[in-house]
């Protein structure tokens, strides 16, 4: 038994170094990066534990990624796929304030991800499931894969977390929307920019938009609001956080540092305040450096966004 069940694509991560054009790159730093992952990690670092499930490829960056996601404390169900290979991510900084990302990720192991792949034992097992909506737009085994899981956990009893994580490079805006439409009913906890929020309910105002989701069958709405902060919306009751002011670094992955943070909390019986400023505060970590979760808080380090700093920690 687990408490947190996810699964989905991590990649080979490249990061440039240099600043500037991809095309100028000379150096760069290889690590690993995945929606689903990330979540894990930041789940296991705030004293909860996580399975993840996925493929990857029979080749030196599945070696990786298994390695990494279990130093991390993470229950690492990786298959590996001799017929393809991993999926590679590529993030370069066109700007001091731009990040470019590209992914090679068709055809990849991940991408093969499919329904006989998940153990509806684990499933039926954990506390909660947690999936987003990139997965169903890599392929169609993996689209059935996701509505398994969920069904499975529906079945159980076990409560369903969607992150909406939309990426256009994946498919259209109405392809996702029609996508989620069909899912939110059997959704418990939902995490959602607005932006992500109007592909299931096109609503104005955050607070409407929230409660328009609400309607369609979450108990959970979290709309995120990036540097301004978050909003909850839970058994109708509504409750905003504010956001903690860090130097950001690097962008990518704070919103999974955000549902990290939200559902360790959850697990570990919070009360709603205090899950809501977990959460904020772990997407605060989570762009203070480079690297999609390298920066994802432990316990210990909460409070250090909580108390007056000179900058130095004695």
């Amino acid at each position: 038994m687990t408490e947190l069940v996810t699964f989905g694509e991590t990649m080979a991560l490249f990061a440039a170094r240099r600043t500037g054009p991809m095309r100028f790159a000379r150096d760069f730093d290889l690590g690993l990066g995945g929606a689903e992952s990330n979540v894990a990690i930041g789940v296991t670092r705030l004293g909860r534990e996580a399975a993840w499930v996925g493929r990857v490829g029979a080749d030196e960056f599945g070696d990786l990624i298994r390695a990494t996601l279990a130093g991390e404390g993470v229950d690492v169900r990786a298959i590996p796929d001799p017929a393809a290979p991993t999926g590679l991510m590529i993030k370069g900084r066109r700007t001091a304030d731009l990040i470019d990302v590209r992914y090679y990720r068709k055809d990849s192991a991940g991408s093969r991800l499919c329904a006989a792949d998940l153990d509806p034992g684990l499933i039926r097992s954990a506390r909660v499931l947690h999936v987003s909506a990139i997965t169903p737009a890599l392929s169609a085994s993996a689209r059935e894969a996701v509505r398994h899981a969920m069904a499975e956990a529906r079945a159980a009893g076990v409560p369903v977390s969607l992150d909406v994580n939309y990426r256009r490079a994946l498919w259209t805006p109405e392809e996702a929307g029609a996508w989620l439409r069909q899912v939110v009913g059997d959704v418990d906890v939902l995490f959602a920019t607005e932006a992500e929020g109007r592909l299931i309910a096109d609503v104005e105002g955050a607070e409407e938009l929230a409660k328009s989701l609400a309607a369609l069958g979450p108990r959970h709405v979290l709309i995120k609001f990036g540097a301004k902060g978050a909003m909850e919306l839970s058994d109708g009751e509504v409750r905003r956080a504010e956001p903690y002011r860090v130097t950001e670094v690097d962008s990518v992955g704070a919103g999974d540092a955000f549902a990290a943070g939200w559902l360790a909390d959850w697990l570990a019986g919070a009360d709603p305040a205090e899950r809501l400023a977990t959460a904020c505060a772990a997407g605060a970590f989570a762009v203070t450096s480079q690297g999609d979760w390298e920066s994802l808080p432990r316990r210990a380090d909460l409070d250090l966004l909580r108390r007056p700093a000179d900058g130095v920690n004695r």
